[in-house]
Protein backbone atom coordinates (compact mmCIF):
# COMPACT_ATOMS: atom_id res chain seq x y z
CA UNK A 1 0.00 0.00 0.00
CA UNK A 2 1.18 3.33 -1.12
CA UNK A 3 1.95 5.89 1.85
CA UNK A 4 1.56 9.33 1.01
CA UNK A 5 4.48 10.81 3.47
CA UNK A 6 3.20 14.30 3.64
CA UNK A 7 0.11 13.30 5.13
CA UNK A 8 1.77 10.84 7.12
CA UNK A 9 3.92 13.61 8.62
CA UNK A 10 1.08 16.11 9.06
CA UNK A 11 -0.65 13.49 10.79
CA UNK A 12 1.77 12.98 13.35
CA UNK A 13 1.91 16.64 14.29
CA UNK A 14 -1.60 16.31 15.55
CA UNK A 15 -0.80 13.36 17.61
CA UNK A 16 -0.02 14.04 21.20
CA UNK A 17 2.31 11.25 22.53
CA UNK A 18 1.39 10.77 26.64
CA UNK A 19 4.02 11.71 28.84
CA UNK A 20 5.49 8.54 30.66
CA UNK A 21 7.33 9.38 34.13
CA UNK A 22 8.48 6.11 36.07
CA UNK A 23 9.76 6.45 39.50
CA UNK A 24 12.77 4.14 40.77
CA UNK A 25 14.36 4.17 43.90
CA UNK A 26 17.41 3.11 41.28
CA UNK A 27 16.98 4.11 38.05
CA UNK A 28 20.83 2.58 36.90
CA UNK A 29 19.58 -0.88 37.88
CA UNK A 30 16.53 -0.96 34.84
CA UNK A 31 18.70 1.03 32.18
CA UNK A 32 21.74 -1.52 33.06
CA UNK A 33 19.05 -4.25 31.69
CA UNK A 34 17.56 -2.72 28.91
CA UNK A 35 18.67 -1.41 25.78
CA UNK A 36 18.26 2.37 25.47
CA UNK A 37 19.16 5.83 23.84
CA UNK A 38 19.92 8.86 25.65
CA UNK A 39 17.48 12.16 24.95
CA UNK A 40 19.11 15.08 23.83
CA UNK A 41 18.22 18.48 25.17
CA UNK A 42 17.77 21.44 22.61
CA UNK A 43 21.30 22.68 24.25
CA UNK A 44 22.89 19.78 22.54
CA UNK A 45 23.17 18.18 26.30
CA UNK A 46 22.07 14.76 27.69
CA UNK A 47 18.46 15.12 29.02
CA UNK A 48 18.18 14.27 32.75
CA UNK A 49 15.93 11.39 32.57
CA UNK A 50 14.75 10.91 29.21
CA UNK A 51 15.44 7.58 27.62
CA UNK A 52 14.12 5.98 23.97
CA UNK A 53 13.46 2.04 24.56
CA UNK A 54 12.87 2.27 20.41
CA UNK A 55 15.35 2.85 17.90
CA UNK A 56 16.11 6.76 17.29
CA UNK A 57 19.14 8.27 15.43
CA UNK A 58 22.13 8.45 17.57
CA UNK A 59 25.65 8.91 18.07
CA UNK A 60 27.05 5.03 18.91
CA UNK A 61 29.81 6.14 20.91
CA UNK A 62 27.98 8.36 23.85
CA UNK A 63 24.40 6.36 22.92
CA UNK A 64 22.84 9.89 22.72
CA UNK A 65 20.09 11.05 20.34
CA UNK A 66 21.00 13.09 17.51
CA UNK A 67 17.37 14.45 17.49
CA UNK A 68 16.47 16.93 20.10
CA UNK A 69 13.47 15.83 22.18
CA UNK A 70 10.80 18.14 21.28
CA UNK A 71 11.83 17.21 17.34
CA UNK A 72 12.16 13.39 17.80
CA UNK A 73 8.19 13.80 19.29
CA UNK A 74 7.26 15.32 16.54
CA UNK A 75 8.43 12.38 14.50
CA UNK A 76 7.23 10.15 16.20
CA UNK A 77 9.55 9.16 18.99
CA UNK A 78 8.80 8.07 22.14
CA UNK A 79 10.28 9.00 25.23
CA UNK A 80 9.91 7.69 28.47
CA UNK A 81 11.37 9.09 31.66
CA UNK A 82 13.32 7.57 34.24
CA UNK A 83 13.53 8.95 37.63
CA UNK A 84 15.08 8.54 40.71
CA UNK A 85 12.90 9.07 43.76
CA UNK A 86 15.21 8.00 46.75
CA UNK A 87 11.79 8.19 49.15
CA UNK A 88 11.04 4.70 47.46
CA UNK A 89 14.25 3.36 49.15
CA UNK A 90 12.30 3.22 52.41
CA UNK A 91 9.34 1.44 50.81
CA UNK A 92 9.55 -2.30 51.82
CA UNK A 93 7.54 -4.41 49.63
CA UNK A 94 4.72 -4.02 46.85
CA UNK A 95 2.25 -4.42 49.79
CA UNK A 96 3.78 -1.78 51.89
CA UNK A 97 3.61 0.67 48.54
CA UNK A 98 0.12 0.29 48.40
CA UNK A 99 -0.64 0.58 52.25
CA UNK A 100 1.31 3.94 51.89
CA UNK A 101 -0.83 5.12 48.84
CA UNK A 102 -4.12 3.83 49.99
CA UNK A 103 -4.11 5.74 53.65
CA UNK A 104 -5.32 8.80 53.91
CA UNK A 105 -2.50 11.32 55.16
CA UNK A 106 -2.49 13.76 57.55
CA UNK A 107 -2.92 16.23 55.38
CA UNK A 108 -2.92 19.55 58.32
CA UNK A 109 0.60 18.37 58.73
CA UNK A 110 1.18 19.95 55.37
CA UNK A 111 0.97 23.27 57.09
CA UNK A 112 3.91 23.40 59.68
CA UNK A 113 7.20 24.36 58.05
CA UNK A 114 8.70 21.57 60.44
CA UNK A 115 7.07 18.84 58.48
CA UNK A 116 6.60 20.14 55.01
CA UNK A 117 10.42 21.19 54.85
CA UNK A 118 11.10 17.39 55.01
CA UNK A 119 8.83 16.59 52.07
CA UNK A 120 9.87 15.80 48.24
CA UNK A 121 8.45 18.23 46.31
CA UNK A 122 6.51 20.57 48.72
CA UNK A 123 9.64 21.87 50.99
CA UNK A 124 9.89 25.47 50.68
CA UNK A 125 6.09 26.40 49.92
CA UNK A 126 4.94 26.31 53.37
CA UNK A 127 3.36 29.78 52.77
CA UNK A 128 1.26 27.82 49.33
CA UNK A 129 0.19 25.33 51.60
CA UNK A 130 -1.37 27.58 54.91
CA UNK A 131 -3.29 29.42 52.11
CA UNK A 132 -4.53 26.22 49.88
CA UNK A 133 -4.45 23.91 52.87
CA UNK A 134 -5.33 21.12 50.19
CA UNK A 135 -6.80 17.96 51.75
CA UNK A 136 -7.04 15.46 48.39
CA UNK A 137 -4.17 14.38 46.22
CA UNK A 138 -6.35 16.43 43.31
CA UNK A 139 -6.21 19.41 45.44
CA UNK A 140 -2.32 18.56 46.06
CA UNK A 141 -1.83 17.80 42.51
CA UNK A 142 -3.30 20.83 41.74
CA UNK A 143 -1.15 22.92 44.46
CA UNK A 144 2.04 21.50 42.86
CA UNK A 145 0.51 22.93 39.64
CA UNK A 146 0.37 26.08 40.88
CA UNK A 147 4.48 26.17 42.17
CA UNK A 148 4.79 26.42 38.94
CA UNK A 149 5.59 29.93 36.68
CA UNK A 150 2.58 29.65 34.54
CA UNK A 151 -0.30 28.83 37.05
CA UNK A 152 1.23 31.05 39.91
CA UNK A 153 -1.31 33.43 39.28
CA UNK A 154 -3.97 31.24 40.73
CA UNK A 155 -2.03 31.19 44.24
CA UNK A 156 -4.95 33.52 45.67
CA UNK A 157 -8.00 31.90 44.22
CA UNK A 158 -10.23 29.44 45.50
CA UNK A 159 -10.80 26.26 44.46
CA UNK A 160 -13.64 26.38 42.27
CA UNK A 161 -12.14 28.40 40.49
CA UNK A 162 -8.47 27.24 40.06
CA UNK A 163 -9.87 23.71 39.19
CA UNK A 164 -11.69 25.36 36.15
CA UNK A 165 -8.21 26.68 34.53
CA UNK A 166 -4.95 24.86 36.52
CA UNK A 167 -4.76 22.20 33.55
CA UNK A 168 -5.47 24.70 31.01
CA UNK A 169 -2.24 24.55 28.74
CA UNK A 170 -0.75 28.27 28.41
CA UNK A 171 -0.44 29.61 25.31
CA UNK A 172 2.46 31.60 25.86
CA UNK A 173 4.75 28.54 26.37
CA UNK A 174 5.46 29.40 29.92
CA UNK A 175 6.59 26.58 31.69
CA UNK A 176 3.52 24.53 33.39
CA UNK A 177 2.43 21.26 34.83
CA UNK A 178 0.60 18.44 32.87
CA UNK A 179 -2.15 16.84 35.18
CA UNK A 180 -0.83 13.27 34.56
CA UNK A 181 2.55 14.69 35.86
CA UNK A 182 1.01 16.36 39.09
CA UNK A 183 -1.51 13.58 39.79
CA UNK A 184 1.56 11.29 39.59
CA UNK A 185 3.47 13.46 42.02
CA UNK A 186 0.61 14.35 44.46
CA UNK A 187 0.45 10.25 44.91
CA UNK A 188 4.23 10.38 45.51
CA UNK A 189 3.85 13.54 48.13
CA UNK A 190 1.54 11.50 49.72
CA UNK A 191 3.59 8.40 49.94
CA UNK A 192 6.29 10.55 51.47
CA UNK A 193 3.88 12.32 54.25
CA UNK A 194 2.75 8.42 55.58
CA UNK A 195 6.68 7.12 55.38
CA UNK A 196 7.60 10.79 57.08
CA UNK A 197 4.53 9.54 59.43
CA UNK A 198 5.51 5.97 60.22
CA UNK A 199 9.02 7.09 61.11
CA UNK A 200 7.67 9.29 63.58
CA UNK A 201 5.89 6.63 65.07
CA UNK A 202 8.37 3.75 65.02
CA UNK A 203 10.76 6.51 67.44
Amino acid sequence: MDINLLSLKNYMRQITLPDIDIDFADRSIILGQLKHRVAKLDSGKKHNTGVYANEIPHNPIDNLSTIEHKTAEERGYFKLDFLNVTIYKEVEDEQHLTQLIEREPLWQLLEHDEFNEKVFHVNGHGELLRQLKPTSVEQLAATLAIIRPAKRHLATENWETIMKSVWIKPTDESYYFKKAHAVSYAVAVTVHMNLLCEAMVKV
